[in-house]
């Protein structure tokens, strides 16, 4: 679970401090005001880890199939304002299972652009209890070792480059002796938890009438959700002691939303081509039948119940062709998934009814106010800046930015004085 964010000079933000994370965390706020760079700066990371060359200091994308974003280049990731040093930054701090090795720690990353355009670390800090291991960029290219607070470097050399961004090299490890094993504990703990990222972005993949199984486990969701119909078909007809568990909660969530009583996969005769069944109102119809709806909350559900027990799961737009009840519901998955999963959910949304449902809960029970934590985002000009909402144990926001969810109560007003105005031109 990660635990605290900071950027420098990351697309729309300069700087944003330390930003809480919690076990449910809501980004609102208007469209493009730099919502989302706050979720690319962890998929940032998570794609870099998974790639393929250990000696890349940082993946921008362009792999359709296997990177999650496409970031440009260096220009497109710096901040737009002037600034003395160009240069963007990532970190994190993290939490991990009791059962690692490694519970908890830092990742800090500092980024800039070599005379040859490729994108270098320029420091990296990891950093475990009283720990400090860091790499430093010196000249010609070589590194320099920091440990605690020793005032001298280590060593030094280019061979001590880091490696996807958050591990020390090879030769780095061996260098630094009986520190060595603990430094390459803290990097797989880091990588662990961004390997732990479940992302759904806001566009998902459109129900087919039936689906071909390869008779395996997708080891993602995709993006787009792609991996979603797999993980159902696998669910119900892998058998084990997992069989129909993600089938059985989906139905579960699906009956909450009053979106549908239940969801059954049914074979078309002895192919291996299998059809997505959605009971409601005792007619059973093919996903593709039903309303669009079903379909785009599938992946959100999934993921919900498919993502690693400890996971971090970032979620944009989760409410997207969802009628208001079902909006209002999302607000309980994420809330109980989280408590009995140990599942964190970093969601990015516009919806009200989302929002509102949330306050509800942090009314009914003071704990939800400790495991969630609600930001709103805007810009000023080229700047992102990020607001904590600050909410009291009955639910209620005493900073709420003015106007963002429109003025409801302004609305029956006007609406009650114009109703008495017509009533009375009438007479």
């Amino acid at each position: 679970m990660f635990t605290q964010l900071s950027l420098l000079n990351f697309k729309a933000w300069r700087k944003t401090g330390s930003i809480a994370l919690k076990p449910v965390t809501m980004l609102l706020g208007t469209n493009s005001s730099g919502k989302s760079s706050l979720i690319q700066s962890l998929l940032l990371l998570k794609q870099t880890v998974q790639s393929p060359d250990r000696t890349i200091h940082l993946n921008l994308g362009g792999d359709e199939i296997n990177d999650l974003f496409e970031f440009g280049d260096f220009e497109d990731v710096l901040h737009k304002s002037k600034t003395d040093k160009r240069q963007f930054g990532i970190g994190f701090e993290f939490r991990r299972p009791v059962t690692d090795r490694i519970q908890d720690g830092s990742f800090r990353s500092i980024y800039s652009q070599t005379s040859s355009r490729s994108i270098t670390t320029q420091a990296m800090d990891l950093r475990f209890n009283d720990r400090r291991f860091g790499v430093r960029r010196r000249d010609k290219g070589a590194f320099a070792i920091d440990v605690d607070k020793e005032l001298k470097p280590r060593g030094q050399s280019r061979l001590y480059a880091p490696e996807r961004s958050i591990a020390f090299s090879a030769e780095a490890i061996a260098f630094l002796d009986l520190d060595g094993p603990l430094v390459e504990d803290i990097s797989l703990a880091i990588r662990r938890e961004l390997e732990d990222i479940t992302y759904l972005g806001p566009l998902r993949r459109k129900p087919q009438r039936d689906y071909p199984w390869n008779r395996g486990k997708p080891g993602n969701l995709g993006s787009d959700g792609r991996g979603a119909i797999d993980a159902l078909l696998a669910s119900s007809l892998l058998r084990g002691e997992e069989q129909n568990r993600v089938v059985d909660q989906v139905s579960r969530w699906l009956s909450r939303m009053k979106l549908a009583e239940k969801l059954e996969v049914k074979q078309q005769g002895r192919s291996n081509r299998y059809e997505l069944i959605v009971h409601r109102d005792g007619i059973a119809c093919n996903l593709r039948d039903v309303g669009i709806g079903v379909s785009q909350v599938l992946p959100v559900l999934v993921a919900s119940f498919f993502a690693p027990d400890g996971g971090t799961i970032i979620l944009e737009e989760p409410e997207i062709h969802l009628h208001p009840l079902a909006q209002a519901t999302l607000a309980e998955l994420f809330l109980e998934v989280s408590r009995s999963r140990n599942v964190q959910f970093i969601v990015e949304t516009h919806s009200e009814h989302l929002f509102r449902r949330m306050q509800t809960l942090i009314a009914k029970d003071e704990e939800v106010l400790e495991e969630t934590a609600m930001y709103f985002v805007k810009r000023d000009g080229p700047v992102a800046s990020l607001l904590t909402l600050d909410i009291d144990q009955f639910g209620r926001v005493k900073n709420w930015p003015e106007g963002f969810f429109g003025d409801a109560m302004g609305e029956t007003r006007e609406q009650a004085r114009l109703m008495f105005e017509r009533k009375k031109a009438s007479n």
